[in-house]
């Protein structure tokens, strides 16, 4: 009488295990485990799907069509690390741009890492995949970091280590996130740098947020003069000398401030009579300020 219990299926191709339903290796008890993960496999691109906890979101076309291009020509030279999840069904874990380019470009198949990972170590092993690439934009960056300590549930000092990066980089980035979307998008797009957008996140006012981000794009305003109008804003400055200060003062104050870069004092009579105080900490400030002077005359 033939036995009942099926044979472990050894000295099979990868293809015929992974589209086996009868021999799963969904788990790390399966029989057959030890011959599939840790393999590389061309897998079909419809057998794949997008990792739906993906943590970047923008993806740049025009890099997109190079490196579908690229990959027309030399192929794949990097598999992406995919998870079984259903029969004859895979999801990425990372490698989504490979992927898309990979599909852009006409490809059938893609080369493809198996691994086990369940929905959480998959995210957590995406994001931190993702975290650690030289293009993601700020915000990006603290999406991916609030979702490791929100969804993973780390603190920041448990992200740090396993990050690599201080706690104190993790907050700036993560405090992005507290600015108006508006501005958030200026900082994808490169319209504003990280540094303005910390700089604006210490506003609470969201519409004075907004009012501040469009001077900055107009004026194209450094980081340092963002940091004193943002000071400027929450602080009003307190004028020295008679009590009464002509608005054209106060406007002629700000504006050298924005201009120089440096803190302004003013202190005016109440004919419109009176002394501008321009502040430098350094010889190389004092001829930054003199250039200014020079270029604007």
């Amino acid at each position: 009488m033939a036995k009942s219990n099926k044979k472990p299926a050894l000295g099979r191709g990868l293809s015929a295990l992974l589209n086996d339903p009868e021999n799963s290796i969904d788990s790390a008890k399966n029989i057959n485990t030890g011959g599939v993960i840790g393999n590389i496999i061309d897998l079909p691109l419809d057998r794949i799907s997008a990792n739906p906890s993906q943590p970047r979101t923008h993806f740049n076309e025009e890099a997109l069509k190079e490196l579908s291009t690229s990959i027309k020509e030399l192929g794949i030279i990097q598999p992406v690390t995919v998870r079984k999840v259903k029969e004859n069904l895979f999801e990425l874990v990372s490698g989504e741009r490979r992927f898309k380019a990979s599909k852009m470009a006409g490809l059938k198949s893609i080369p493809a890492y198996i691994r086990l990972a369940n929905d959480q170590e998959s995210l957590e092993m995406a994001l931190v995949e993702n975290i650690q690439r030289q293009d993601l934009d700020p915000i990006e960056i603290g999406l991916s970091y609030q979702r490791l300590i929100e969804d993973i549930n780390l603190t920041q000092d448990q992200l740090s280590e396993r990050v690599g990066k201080k706690r104190s980089t993790i907050t700036n980035y993560i405090r992005l996130l507290k600015l108006d979307p508006i501005i958030q998008t200026g900082i994808r797009d490169g319209f504003v740098s990280m540094g303005h957008g910390r700089a604006l996140v210490n506003v609470d006012n969201i519409e004075t947020q907004l009012d501040l981000y469009k001077l900055i794009v107009k004026k194209r305003l450094s980081v340092r003069a963002t940091e004193i109008l943002v000071r400027n804003t929450k602080e009003p400055k307190t004028y020295k000398g008679s009590s009464y200060s002509p608005p054209f003062v106060k406007q002629a104050a700000h504006d050298l401030e924005i201009l120089f870069e440096t803190p302004v004092t003013v202190s005016a009579n109440s004919e419109g009579k009176g002394v501008l105080k321009i502040r430098f900490d350094s010889q190389k400030k004092l001829q930054h300020i003199l250039n200014k002077v020079k270029g604007e005359i």
